[in-house]
């Protein structure tokens, strides 16, 4: 995904970042959001 896709036109992240990592995005898969460098999973 290029990283443009990822912020809004104000600079914005459209996503939520890892609470935990704090530099990276998670995943969106249906029920829950993962982050793939630590393994920070929240369901939802």
């Amino acid at each position: 995904m290029a990283r443009y896709e990822l912020y809004g036109e104000d600079g914005t992240a459209d996503r939520e970042q890892c609470p935990r990592c704090g530099d990276t995005f998670l995943g969106e898969y249906g029920d829950r959001r993962h982050c793939g460098k630590c393994s920070y999973t929240e369901y939802l």
